[in-house]
């Protein structure tokens, strides 16, 4: 049943992602072209989805338990530290470059498998990069 849910969900995710436009790189980077062709259209897609996400997140608060699940998997640390902000940097930079970040990528890559390959190549490659340095400092 979790699994099922996990994949309603993420598709879900990627039918919004794919109504909304956000799977376009183009729509990305007219976003991020602050200077030039802005299109302010990823921030209101953003500011609906932290409208619609508040409520339920405060509604599952208020429960003991997950619905599909035996615990909530909370965050092992809450601080703010040179590991996030260098990986939000990272993050930052590669969205900011190739106008594609991992959700959309997923959706990319079933529309157009020519031109996001390269992309999730890289950032597989920096999961599994990042994963060892995880397991290597432990």
């Amino acid at each position: 049943m979790k699994t099922a849910i996990a994949f309603l969900a993420g598709l879900t995710f990627g039918f919004g992602l794919l109504v909304s436009g956000m799977s376009s790189p183009d729509k990305v980077l007219s976003f991020l072209d602050l200077a030039g062709a802005w299109d302010p259209s990823l921030a209101f897609v953003m500011g609906g989805a932290v409208l619609t996400a508040t409520p339920l997140f405060l509604l599952a608060k208020r429960r003991a338990q997950p619905l599909v699940g035996a615990v909530y998997d909370d965050p092992e640390r809450l601080t703010i530290d040179r590991k996030l902000l260098i990986g939000a940097v990272l993050f930052g930079l590669g969205w900011g470059l190739a106008g594609i970040c991992p959700g959309p990528a997923v959706v990319d890559l079933i529309l157009a498998p020519g031109k996001t390959a390269a992309f999730m190549i890289a950032m597989v490659a920096g999961i599994t990069f990042s994963a060892r340095l995880r397991k290597a400092e432990a």
